[in-house]
């Protein structure tokens, strides 16, 4: 008898906090839709980056220089990582004449997991504790279907686009953990979002990068970290070196992007907080009718925004893969002679 009445107690709890989660959901839903809806027509407040430390993979070319540009424009200090030493010197001299920021330069792969951690080493002793990570460095392979990609690009996309970020995240999330302060973005592309042919490798990457940010910002919530904010970026095609030669099918609704105008866009992101930042915005729209319709359906549809043959014209950058003698680092105040030797792939 005791034992009955114990366990019925238990159900009756148990359909309260049922009914107590319900109510939540429906409140949230309700309040998130509204709030939304309200940020169409009022934006957030934009929040002041000046002296903050930012730091940027992938800056010497493209998205990353023109992000770390446009943040040197809010008085952020400048932290810029790339693999070629060359182009961030070029790239480090640039920002410091036209900026009045400090702007310091590493030379550092951020697929090395050994190499982040030390170059992140420098950083922390020569300019201080980055509080805005922006996690942009990436690369394809190229025009090869999976099986004919040779096993060293595939493993090094693995390792640029998505095993990079575990080593930055830990290299400097923790000091962001103290303060309860920081931003980390990961800049991903559509390809996290929507399969395409010919990008296996690069899309299960990016696909990795996305639900990485995701699955970290779930942890910052329940660890109540709130001061840490996460901006996760998927943009379709832009026009850089990366993906020259690529063609969109449907030009009025998944134009190629110009690239300042994703490099602002991301800023804007950034200051306004933002979680979600897809360009353009008919992605939207795509995520929301993929999780709708049959698969049979699915691959008429990928077919009909071009997903078939986004690649049949690539014709980007050869793969860059650089041996080190030692990390190469540049100081705001002089830059380093390139210590690098780059092997291209044709």
């Amino acid at each position: 008898m005791h034992n009955q009445v114990i366990q019925s107690f238990e159900r009756v709890l148990h359909n309260l906090w049922f009914i107590k989660d319900i109510f939540e959901l429906i409140v949230g839903a309700v309040f998130y839709f509204f709030e939304a809806f309200v940020r169409l027509f009022i934006p957030h407040c934009k929040k002041d980056v000046e002296g903050e430390i930012v730091l940027v993979t992938g800056a010497a070319n493209g998205i990353g220089k023109l992000i770390a540009k446009e943040l040197g424009h809010h008085g952020a200090t400048l932290v810029l990582w790339d693999i070629n030493s060359d182009a961030l010197d070029k790239t480090a001299k640039e920002l410091k004449q036209v900026l009045d920021v400090r702007v310091y330069a590493y030379t550092c792969d951020c697929s090395r997991r050994s190499e982040v951690y030390k170059v992140a080493e420098l950083v922390k002793r020569e300019v201080g504790d980055v509080s805005i990570l922006v996690n942009n460095a990436g690369m394809v392979t190229g025009k090869y279907t999976f099986v004919d990609a040779p096993d060293n690009l595939v493993d090094r996309t693995l390792r640029v686009n998505v095993a990079a970020h575990f080593w930055t995240y830990k290299a400097f999330l923790p000091a962001m953990l103290q303060r309860n302060h920081g931003h980390l973005v990961c800049v991903a592309c559509h390809g996290g979002l929507f399969a395409m042919n010919a990008l296996a490798d690069y899309c299960a990457s990016k696909s990795a990068a996305v639900s990485f940010a995701e699955s970290v910002a779930l942890e910052l919530l329940v660890l109540k970290k709130e001061g840490i904010k996460t901006t996760i970026v998927c943009p379709y095609l832009i026009n850089t070196k990366m993906f020259r030669g690529c063609q969109t099918k449907r030009p009025s609704f998944l134009p190629i992007l110009d690239q300042r105008y994703v490099a602002k866009q991301i800023v804007d992101a950034i200051l306004q907080e933002k979680m979600y930042l897809l360009l353009p915005s008919s992605l939207h729209f795509l995520v929301a009718l993929k999780s709708l319709m049959p698969a049979k359906l699915g691959i008429i549809f990928v077919n009909f925004i071009g997903g078939m043959d986004l690649m049949d014209h690539f014709r980007g950058d050869p793969v860059p893969i650089i041996s080190y003698k030692k990390p190469q680092r540049q100081r705001n105040d002089s830059v380093s002679d390139p210590q690098t030797t780059l092997i291209y792939y044709n």
